[in-house]
């Protein structure tokens, strides 16, 4: 598996796909599935073109199977602190190293810009998400964000990370 940037010449509607089959999966009972099953295929390709946003993928044996995006914290509260703002993998990526290596990559991306802490949101009823993070090294803030998905309203919970000092 190879991990990099995301370049000009990758497919950005395979990289969507990532996401949709994502959602589909781990958001399950957690949003509508009527919203689920009408993700539009493409979804998250003006995203992925949003300046600002660097966005990684983990490539296995030729197809895009997850990707995470970083960026500076898009929240006041942490001025100063870079945020992964999404890391998604294809259902059947999960559970053999992938998101860790990905999540790795992420936090080194975002040290090498000058980060030396960082945030994430994560739905709460989504408890292996949760629990992934948790074993990373991740902090719960105690801070929420209330949002609507599918018009079904969810809450987000804030975790926070400090990066490793680096070496002389």
């Amino acid at each position: 598996m190879e991990i990099r940037l995301l370049t000009a010449a990758d497919d950005l509607y395979a990289v969507s796909r990532v996401y949709e089959e994502s959602w589909r999966c781990a958001y399950r009972g957690l949003v509508p599935q009527d919203y689920l099953d009408a993700i539009p295929r493409g979804h998250w390709v003006p995203l992925l073109k949003r300046p600002g946003r660097v966005s990684l993928v983990a490539v296995e044996a030729g197809e895009i199977v997850g990707t995470a995006s970083v960026c500076p914290s898009r929240f006041p509260q942490y001025a100063g602190c870079g945020e992964v703002q999404s890391l998604y993998l294809l259902p059947e990526a999960m559970g053999k190293g992938c998101g860790r290596a990905l999540l790795n990559a992420a936090l080194q991306e975002l040290a090498g810009r000058g980060f030396r802490e960082v945030i994430l949101w994560v739905l709460e009823g989504n408890c292996h998400a949760r629990r992934f993070y948790e074993r990373a090294g991740f902090v719960p803030t105690g801070e929420t964000l209330a949002d609507t998905i599918g018009e079904r309203p969810v809450r987000e919970l804030c975790y926070r990370y400090v990066l490793p000092a680096e070496e002389e």
